[in-house]
């Protein structure tokens, strides 16, 4: 039907307010739902307030950072707060999805103004359409912010379980005695390391040099700690990241009916979120209390070192799962097996070169029982004696060993009635005796002693050379003397009598005085010893007594206890006029002869000289003087030559005069180090001297044995793989424990200094075999040897190396670079050592380990 005609003016006034009112409601009503709408999305964007950085952080961002403070971020986390690492990525998704999100409804609240002009002219049912379409629209905002949330609490997650982890790894570390805040402090407390290298010569310096007085101190940075659980709990963190993501891709599946419940309670959510943002930062706070300092210092692009990152986590895990799936000793890269040798469970690379030995030449100078090393170092492992037990401990080891453990029985059946061993039952057992004391090594000390009241044993002697030691009771009753014996035999038909020694607690290697130089320096030891010790000392002009006169101390003591010097018959009369002849033509005076007539022996007793008169006023100059240009203390594979070496007369020179006597010379500097000099570190040598003594006493004391928690009370044997004034030996000094200090040969010389404190040592290239038998020493001690160390050589052979001179159930400790320290601690593990403790700060590293029983089933090829 038609509109009809206009009816009266008053009719028509009404109709056209009434048109009028509504279309202003209609306005009014689509206002308020566009303002509606507005403010939803305005709400869903913005990020959890525990959050560290927000899109306005990022825009605000110079464009030429741009680049560098997202990849700082990405790949280096920096030193921030522990609640602010593992949720940036939640962040991010956040705000990048937010701002995608935003550009959107600016466009569509823009199209929706344009629309709510329009609808003034349009009719009631037009508005009522767009009113339809807003509430879709608002319904799907809402649905977008619910997933947003969903997606932010899943990431939020693995933050919690990770801090809960840690929290229960530095609780459970295996073996160690004290907490990450105790070996944090302790780190804290010690004084940086200084360099290790001549700085005129190579300019090597360690990064945690000590600092200067005047230097302000930085801020510390967070170290990271790995303990042997760190692969299940990263395992654990990662199965609990991959759980949450799955959740949160099956609820953004649910079915569009649930979108406006979600929509409701998306309010609820962000609030749940505030706390439990709250609730992980304060957890972690307190976990990480004893880790880092008061003060967040701001990102650096070395705190990369100090946060773990998903890579490594993966890279942990496959390593893990490639370890439960290995059955043929290949781990971590690495595919080990037994020795396939002559020698078995006694095998010494250097001295069983089996092929080296039969192209020699000659045999008459000892050359089959010097060092020929393998072209490349082995990377087989030794195989234990059947039935090998833990070593007894000292001192009830001096006195018996377990039999399966050096199962030789030939010595004890040719030297048993001189009371070298027994075996009894299953224990080899030492009475004390020797060959030239049958009664016992104490009487035999003491009567030296009264023989020559100027020995001093424990005061002006210290440090002495046991040259033919045979089971080395000599040494070991020394200790009860004060006095460290250095003591030495080949690897002969006198089977394993160094083993036996090392076995008992007694420090010993095995060498010969054959055609080469002894591995040690000029002018070090106090007393040189030799109990019929079968060295044909007159013979070839006496080359071999005349080696023993380079490394004896002037005004030393060189003890002859042989049949020479007390029997009587034809060839020992032969030997004596020969050595009379011999000893006067290189000046050494014979202080006494004296007889045991407990032990019916006897003992001649000599001392060097300590000026070059008598070598000027000789009629006859046999043995020659050596060249000048000759270095008599260059001992590293140097043939032996039959001449003296001249003493030195200058008071500042080294050999001049006699250390201080026992215990003083152990910290004071010696009197040759002068200002001068610069030292291995950088500082004047008597400072540097001072230096490295009280930093090793603080590291012993407050890391090692408080940190780390190490129990000192089952070990003996100790080596200093890489020792520089010897000031870690030095530290142990009150322990019931030996060191032998090794200066590496590419190091500065400082082994001198070394004996010059009362300590003692060897030269030697870890490139090579050591000269000791297998199973042999408690704990070895490397301060930044394998970083330098793999510049020349490949490390599998020298950890191979470190395997088998390592008891079962000895332990290590590494202290180096942060990447080497991995590289080691994976070579470690796949020789299935227990990692107990992995500890790195500012590109430095501290690792500490513990050798199994582990053997590997396969045996390499013969070569």
């Amino acid at each position: 039907m038609a509109l009809g005609r206009p009816r009266g003016s008053k009719r028509s006034s009404s109709s056209s307010s009434s048109s009028y009112a509504s279309t202003v409601t209609t306005l009014v009503f689509l206002s308020l739902c566009v303002l509606g709408v507005w403010m939803l999305p305005s709400n869903s964007v913005l990020p959890p307030p525990s959050t560290t950085r927000t899109s306005s952080d990022e825009t605000q961002l110079p464009k030429s950072q741009e680049k560098d403070a997202t990849s700082v971020f990405e790949d280096n986390p920096g030193d921030l707060p522990l609640d602010a690492i593992k949720s940036d990525d939640a962040v991010n998704i956040i705000v990048d999805d937010g701002s995608k999100d935003q550009e959107s409804r600016d466009a569509n609240e823009a199209q929706l103004l344009e629309e709510t002009v329009m609808t003034r002219n349009q009719q009631p049912e037009d508005a009522q359409k767009t009113e339809d379409k807003l509430d879709s629209g608002g319904s799907q905002e809402q649905s977008n912010e619910s997933t947003e949330n969903v997606d932010a609490k899943s990431n939020e997650m693995p933050l919690q379980v990770d801090g809960q982890e840690q929290q229960k790894q530095i609780q459970e570390e295996p073996e160690n005695n004290a907490n990450s805040q105790e070996i944090q402090q302790a780190i804290s407390n010690e004084e940086q390391l200084p360099a290790t290298d001549v700085p005129e010569n190579s300019g090597d310096t360690q990064n945690d040099q000590q600092k200067p007085e005047s230097e302000p101190e930085k801020v510390p940075q967070e170290p990271e700690i790995h303990n042997q659980d760190d692969d299940k709990a990263q395992q654990e963190t990662q199965q609990q990241q991959e759980q949450d993501n799955s959740n949160t891709s099956d609820n953004s599946k649910k079915p569009t009916e649930d979108q406006e419940s979600q929509g409701t309670e998306s309010k609820g959510s962000q609030e749940a979120s505030k706390e439990t943002k709250t609730e992980i930062k304060v957890e972690e706070t307190t976990t990480a209390g004893s880790l880092e300092s008061s003060v967040i210092p701001k990102e650096s692009k070395e705190s990369k070192k100090s946060w773990s990152t998903q890579a490594a986590q993966s890279e942990n895990e496959n390593d893990r799962r490639r370890e439960e799936s290995s059955s043929d000793g290949s781990i971590y890269g690495y595919t080990w097996k037994l020795c396939n040798v002559t020698a078995g469970a006694d095998y010494i690379p250097c001295l069983d070169n089996e092929k080296a030995i039969k192209k020699l030449r000659t045999t008459k100078h000892f050359e089959h029982r010097e060092r020929h090393c393998p072209e490349e170092g082995p990377t087989c492992l030794v195989s234990l004696p059947e039935n090998y037990k833990t070593s007894i401990e000292w001192p009830q080891s001096r006195d018996k060993i377990w039999y399966h453990n050096v199962p030789r029985t030939k010595l004890a059946e040719v030297k048993g009635h001189q009371n070298w061993v027994k075996v009894t039952g299953e224990f080899l057992t030492f009475p004390g005796g020797g060959t030239q004391f049958i009664h016992g090594a104490l009487h035999y000390i003491d009567f030296l002693q009264q023989s020559l009241p100027d020995i001093e044993w424990g005061k002006k002697t210290r440090v002495i050379l046991d040259v033919g030691c045979g089971v080395a009771s000599f040494g070991g009753y020394l200790f009860e003397k004060d006095v460290l014996a250095m003591s030495f035999a080949p690897k002969d038909e006198h089977e394993a009598q160094v083993q036996f020694a090392l076995e008992r607690g007694i420090p010993a290697i095995s060498a010969v005085m054959g055609s080469q130089r002894l591995p040690f320096p000029s002018m070090v030891f106090d007393l040189i010893h030799c109990a019929r010790c079968r060295v044909p000392w007159h013979e070839e002009g006496g080359m071999l007594l005349l080696e023993l006169n380079r490394v004896l101390r002037p005004g030393g003591f060189f003890v002859w206890s042989a049949t020479p010097v007390y029997q009587t018959l034809e060839e020992d009369v032969e030997i004596w006029k020969a050595m009379s002849v011999l000893t006067k033509s290189m000046c050494w005076e014979l202080m006494t002869i004296q007889k045991d007539k407990l032990n019916s022996i006897g003992a001649a007793i000599y001392r060097k000289p300590t000026s070059n008169e008598c070598y000027d006023q000789r009629n006859e100059k046999r043995p020659s003087m050596c060249k000048n240009d000759d270095d008599p203390n260059a001992a590293w594979y140097v043939p032996l030559q039959a001449c003296m070496h001249r003493v030195p007369v200058d008071n500042a020179a080294r050999g001049s005069n006699w250390p201080k006597q026992w215990p003083q010379r152990l910290q004071a500097p010696p009197y040759w180090l002068n200002s001068s000099q610069m030292g291995v570190y950088g500082k004047p040598a008597p400072q540097d001297f001072s230096t490295d003594y009280e930093h090793w006493k603080r590291v012993v004391n407050k890391t090692y044995m408080n940190g780390l928690g190490i129990n000192l009370s089952n070990i003996r044997n100790v080596m200093d793989m890489r020792s520089v004034y010897g000031g870690f030996a030095a530290a142990l000094r009150d322990l019931k424990v030996w060191v032998i200090n090794v200066v590496n040969v590419d190091s500065p010389d400082t082994l001198p200094v070394i004996y010059e404190r009362g300590l003692f040592g060897i030269y030697h290239d870890w490139c090579e075999s050591f000269s000791t038998y297998p199973r042999t020493y408690d704990l070895l001690h490397a301060d930044h040897l394998f970083s330098k160390l793999k510049k020349r050589c490949k490390l599998p052979p020298v950890l191979a190396e470190v395997d088998r001179i390592v008891r079962p159930g000895g332990k290590l400790i590494v202290r180096d670079e942060s990447s080497t320290i991995g590289e080691v601690e994976n070579m470690l593990k796949s020789l299935r050592w227990e990692v107990h403790l992995t500890f790195s700060k500012n590109q430095e590293g501290l690792l500490s380990a513990q050798k199994g029983n582990w053997r590997p089933d396969i045996y390499a090829e013969s070569s």
